[in-house]
């Protein structure tokens, strides 16, 4: 009986043996008949789907993980810029469409959609449109919140006509997820829709598709924005604590680990991290045996203070990997100590932060002290004058926050004429360095130390009274600027009334006269980036300017040494008014100025080309319906991009003559009451729409050397500038 049994199972095992090995032969015919099939042409994009599908099988993994093993947001797909971004839409300019607002938004949502309503990107086109913005808030996701939409998947299928599964879709979000694990998720299915997210994670970020943004608050500014506070020459290095911080912390939950162990740390001498457990309904019912302790530790120290008295602040994570620390301590030049592992930090695929902030790791906590002062002063001094950079060119309002994001977006579609990774880390950064006007470094007035400078000049000629005779003041200007050694051309920018003179009327010079018409005569066709305009460096002139050979010759000398400012000699001030409450404008002789008047001034061609195209078109109308106050707007727009005054050359008191033609004078409007008053509206209205008085004021003169000094006049090499300067 036992034999039998035997017997059955050798003989049960070889029929198994048998039925496997053929069984698998045609499995194994089957499968590579079918790839055989599948690598032909038509097939091979089907036959990369299987293949993916059996990877995924095979190494187990989830459908919410990409190709590189990073998992993928709850409520979105793996997506990249080929696979989830329609590229057709977006080949002229790039523009953006806002949806109608239909429900509630919180005001900080609101201020971000008025900033890109208010942006040169804007359209209210949908078929121009290569990005969408939705008018549903979407900022604040924690269904605990005030501000949490609900219905949202109902709302968008309802008010998003152009939502095509979130395909060129751009959502803005502060806060995802909710008490206890504050999970990233915005609790709506985002499809396609690329994510511009605070506190974003290194596990949930799809690179180059989503864009982390920093965690801002409520009050943040919307435009303009106030300076950091470190000044250029912030010495000595070292300040008197070398790490600070102040903050909740947690006794339960996520984010608790790290702050209850900050108080490892604490000396009490010059690293001060104080913590409070005093938030929250039900701290009291949850506290531990040292919050009591540590909120009467917590609440003798001066937040403001700590920081601008400590070299590092510590940024540890909070409930989110972001904290508002982070933006805080920038502000302040206090070099952030990230303390928050996997965190995506703000605009990371442009901005190196390692240049500006120290990062740690959260489970060697202990490690920090030591990190820190193992940095030598030099590079602690470039890492808190880095901090400076970014906080105003990306971070100071929330203008520049959302003004960043779209142009690393517009950076991605235009590869091929996208800033360089130096352009976005160096002042002024990339929101005012447009690669449209070059690819070169050299030809922006930003990093001219590090480049040459041409050596000649151009004169742009504003010009609309009739020209009589060769004595007429447009024929003096053109003689006295022709006489200079530097000038290449002379462009007489004709937009009178009358129809312009032809060159052949015009006496013999030196250099080439060319005359242009503009197609739009308005005031701010002077700053037009004219093609024949080839040199750096712009003369710009009113036609009834006096300005001498010299005088020219030295304003261009003092350029080339500054040629990212308005240098020039006719100087102008504002002020604030306080029994108006507004600011007004002098042309009173002070010991400070803030304005240069383009009437008689030099100044880089970039900015040409800046104030065309990067000024809001709110700005070109008051300027051309009051055919005013062009050059105050390019003062404002000046001291904006650098942040630094104008600078006035020798002294002059008078740089125009009274408008005579043959027997006709005409009228002038420097001393007329009306245009003063209209020159103040101007300032406030500019003011208005940037957000903050960019004007610097500044007493600065510079005059050649020995002017005005009881020496030989043929020691001087200026010898005709000081009879004319005193005038």
């Amino acid at each position: 009986m036992k034999a039998k049994k035997r017997y059955l199972l050798v003989l049960f095992s070889c029929a198994f043996l048998i039925l496997c090995y053929f069984g698998g032969y045609r499995v194994w015919k089957s499968g590579k008949s079918r790839i055989n099939r599948l690598t032909h042409p038509k097939d091979r994009l089907h036959y990369l789907d299987i293949l993916e599908s059996y990877r995924e099988k095979d190494l187990d993994y989830s459908p919410r993980l990409n190709t590189k093993g990073r998992s993928v947001s709850e409520d979105s797909v793996t997506c990249d810029m080929d696979t989830c971004f329609d590229f057709s839409r977006c080949v002229g300019d790039f523009k953006v469409f806002v949806y109608p607002i239909q429900d509630r938004i919180s005001p900080v949502y609101q201020n971000i959609l008025n900033v890109i309503q208010e942006s040169r990107f804007y359209t209210d086109d949908p078929g121009q449109a290569c990005l969408f913005i939705l008018s549903l808030d979407t900022l604040d996701r924690d269904h605990l919140s005030p501000d949490y939409v609900k219905n949202m998947q109902i709302k968008l299928g309802q008010q998003a006509k152009y939502w095509n599964n979130g395909k060129n879709h751009l959502l803005f979000n502060l806060y995802s997820g909710t008490w206890p694990d504050y999970a990233e998720d915005l609790g709506f299915y985002v499809g396609q829709a690329m994510i511009a997210k605070a506190s974003f994670s290194l596990s949930k970020f799809r690179p180059q598709f989503d864009i982390s943004i920093p965690l801002f608050p409520k009050n943040h500014p919307k435009k303009g924005g106030e300076r950091g506070t470190l000044t250029s020459n912030n010495f000595p290095v070292r300040k008197r604590y070398i790490l600070v911080f102040k903050g909740k912390r947690y006794v339960h939950g996520i984010g608790s680990e790290t702050r209850n162990s900050l108080y490892h740390l604490h000396n009490n001498k010059d690293i001060i991290l104080v913590t409070t457990c005093r938030h929250g309904k039900s701290w009291k019912q949850m506290k531990d045996e040292r919050c009591e302790a540590d909120n009467k530790d917590f609440d003798r120290w001066d937040y403001q203070l700590l920081m601008q008295n400590s070299t590092y602040c510590l940024v540890p994570r909070g409930r989110r990997l972001g904290s508002f620390r982070f933006l805080e301590a920038l502000q302040a030049g206090c070099i952030p100590v990230l303390l928050s592992n996997g965190w995506e930090l703000p605009f990371g695929e442009v901005i190196d932060w390692s240049k500006a902030t120290v990062r740690a790791d959260e489970r060697l906590l202990m490690q920090v002290p030591d990190i820190i002062r193992s940095l030598s002063q030099t590079h602690v001094h470039a890492l808190r004058q880095q901090s400076q950079i970014l906080w105003e060119n990306y971070f100071s309002s929330v203008e520049k926050i959302v003004m960043t994001t779209l142009e690393i977006i517009k950076d991605r579609i235009n590869v091929y004429n996208s800033r360089s990774h130096f352009v976005w880390n160096s002042h002024p950064g990339a929101l005012v360095t447009f690669p449209q006007f070059s690819d070169i470094s050299r030809n922006f007035p930003f990093h001219w130390r590090h480049l040459s400078l041409s050596h000649n000049f151009t004169a742009v000629i504003y010009a609309t009274m009739p020209v009589i005779s060769s004595s007429s003041p447009l024929f003096r200007v053109i003689r006295n600027v022709a006489k200079s050694s530097f000038v290449s051309r002379v462009l007489i920018l004709w937009n009178g009334e009358t129809a312009p003179p032809t060159v052949s009327n015009f006496p013999h010079f030196p250099v080439p006269v060319n005359i242009i018409q503009p197609s739009q005569k308005t005031i701010s066709s002077r700053f037009f980036p004219h093609p024949l305009i080839q040199t750096d460096a712009i003369l710009n002139l009113d036609e009834d300017a006096v300005l001498t050979t010299e005088e020219v010759e030295f304003a261009f000398k003092v350029w080339q040494s500054y040629p990212d400012r308005i240098v020039g000699y006719p100087a102008r001030s504002h002020y604030w008014d306080d029994s108006k409450g507004s600011w007004g404008y002098t042309s009173k002789w002070t010991n400070q100025y803030s304005i240069i008047l383009t009437g008689a001034a030099f100044y880089h061609r970039y900015y040409n080309y800046l104030y065309t195209y990067y000024l809001h078109n709110l700005l070109h109308r008051t300027v051309d319906q009051s055919q005013n106050c062009e050059d105050i707007l390019m003062n404002f727009l000046v001291s904006h991009v650098t942040k630094l005054p104008p600078i006035k050359v020798t002294q002059r008191k008078q740089y125009k003559e009274s408008m005579t033609s043959g027997s006709k004078t005409y009228p002038t409007p420097w001393n007329d009451p009306d245009h003063f008053l209209q020159r103040q509206v101007c300032i406030n209205n500019f003011v208005g729409t940037f957000g903050y008085m960019s004007l610097v004021r500044s007493s600065l003169r510079l005059d050649p050397v020995l002017f005005k000094d009881p020496v030989s006049n043929l020691r001087k090499r200026y010898r005709k500038l000081e009879l004319d300067g005193g005038k």
